[in-house]
């Protein structure tokens, strides 16, 4: 007798196909979960690793620009420092102009000149005076020019003298001193 099968077959074998799919799609849902378990994981370290790395530079560019402000505070004092250097070496090389000055007036006013004042006009001298005759004057005037420590000598005035010294006119006059001329007796 040939075999006949009545049980219901097909839909056995559908509800295996159906179990077989889920248990595909849990096995694949599985593998999902665990790679992007994965790849979070392996993320947040590549992160972490990151967040190390910025916090190590930034306290490294803190340590750095605390060096930078210090070298700063440093060239401010040298700066500082240079300054009164120059002024003292300035002051040290000028220390005997004064007498130069007065050494050189001294030998450059010819006879027939009186000097009744000399003042000191910044970087030059306002001198006043009584002269006999302009001729004088412009001997004095000539050798001052030709003078290392004096120049530049601009007459300002000639005023004749009053009833009682007619034979006196006053002057003044400007004269620049270079400042920075070497004391010959220093080495």
């Amino acid at each position: 007798m040939p075999y006949i099968n009545l049980l219901p077959w097909r839909e056995n074998a559908r509800r295996e196909q159906q179990q077989q799919f889920i248990a595909i799609l849990a096995g694949l849902s599985g593998v999902v979960v665990f790679f992007v378990f994965l790849l979070n994981f392996y993320y947040s370290e590549r992160l972490s690793g990151q967040e190390y790395r910025n916090n190590y530079l930034q306290s490294e560019i803190a340590i750095l620009d605390k060096r930078i402000r210090e070298i700063r505070d440093l060239n401010k004092v040298k700066d500082s420092l240079n300054q009164r250097i120059k002024l003292i070496e300035q002051l040290q090389s000028s220390r005997n102009l004064g007498t130069q000055v007065l050494n050189e007036i001294a030998q450059i006013v010819p006879a027939g000149i009186y000097l009744t004042k000399i003042e000191k006009k910044g970087a030059g001298l306002l001198i006043t005076g009584r002269s006999e005759s302009n001729n004088r004057l412009a001997n004095m005037i000539r050798q001052i020019e030709q003078s290392k420590l004096l120049s530049s000598a601009v007459l300002e005035s000639i005023v004749a003298g009053e009833k009682e010294n007619a034979l006196l006119s006053n002057f003044s006059m400007t004269v620049s001193v270079n400042e920075f001329l070497q004391d010959e007796a220093t080495p």
